[in-house]
């Protein structure tokens, strides 16, 4: 079934060596929330409203995502009565997708045990994955038992993402919640990647060279010499110094913007 959502690849478009960056995506969610309705809907823009519940699988899809491409993975999960063998997605999905259907008070109970799963699994290993809490089958709204106000709060609750989409009705705002999972990941990437220090240059000028310094002599005094520092006899300031130019490297985005330059004493240049 993998070949039959997934979109086809051109041959020789991507060089071999340079394969897409990978995000992993996993749809929870109570039986006949709509997660397959969901899926099928983004990767091929139709609504097919009948599938068999305890089917399961993955499909891929290239995506363009705020003009970067991703080879995007859905794993369509088939969960009969709420969360059970987790470990089949906790540890593949980079970001999940948790669905109730508006019209159904007993998926959106169910959605809470999924947050709850997912909330415990990011405090055992300490890695947070993007969480997007979706309100499912917008076009009943004349059968609503799930107020929005609710669906925002329970998202509120464990720090997720909520939306209200319709997958038999309109595809681009389907499409804006996978994109918004990708978005999810790569903001969680950029905040994760370690800010590397900045380093300043510095070349102190040579130090002043000791000079000699002898007295007349006068009424049979010996002569003696002192030896002197010339910036501690006249109090000199010292001269700004050339300073050797720094290259700051980040891998984050906003570090790449440069910056004015700012010129101190004593050489020191800050870039």
């Amino acid at each position: 079934m993998s070949s039959m959502f997934g979109k086809p690849r051109v041959s020789g478009e991507r060089p071999p060596q340079s394969p897409l960056p990978e995000c992993n995506v996993a749809i929870l969610g109570c039986r006949g929330a709509g997660k397959s309705a969901l899926t099928v809907k983004f990767l091929t823009k139709r609504f097919i409203s009948e599938y068999d519940p305890n089917l399961e699988d993955t499909y891929s899809s290239e995506e363009l995502v705020d003009q970067q491409p991703v080879l995007l993975k859905v794993m369509d999960t088939a969960d009969q009565d709420g969360p059970g063998n987790c470990e089949r997605y906790l540890c593949w999905a980079s970001a999940f997708l948790v669905v109730y259907s508006i019209d159904d008070r007993k998926s959106f109970e169910g959605c809470q045990r999924y947050l709850e799963v997912l909330a415990l699994h990011a405090r055992g290993c300490q890695h947070h994955c993007p969480v997007l809490l979706l309100g499912n089958k917008l076009d009943m709204e004349q059968y609503r038992q799930v107020p929005s106000a609710e669906g925002m709060s329970l998202a509120s609750r464990f720090g997720c993402l909520f939306h209200e989409v319709s997958a038999c009705q309109d595809f681009a705002q389907v499409q804006h919640i996978f994109h918004e999972a990708v978005r999810e990941v790569r903001r969680q990437v950029e905040w994760n990647l370690p800010v590397r220090p900045l380093f300043i240059s510095e070349e102190r000028p040579c130090p002043p060279v000791a000079t000699s310094v002898a007295l007349p002599t006068h009424h049979s005094l010996a002569t003696c010499t002192f030896n002197t520092l010339s910036t501690v006899n006249y109090k000199e300031m010292p001269s700004v110094a050339q300073a050797k130019l720094v290259t700051v490297k980040s891998s984050r985005a906003q570090s790449k913007r440069k910056a004015p330059t700012l010129t101190l004493l004593k050489g020191f240049k800050i870039f």
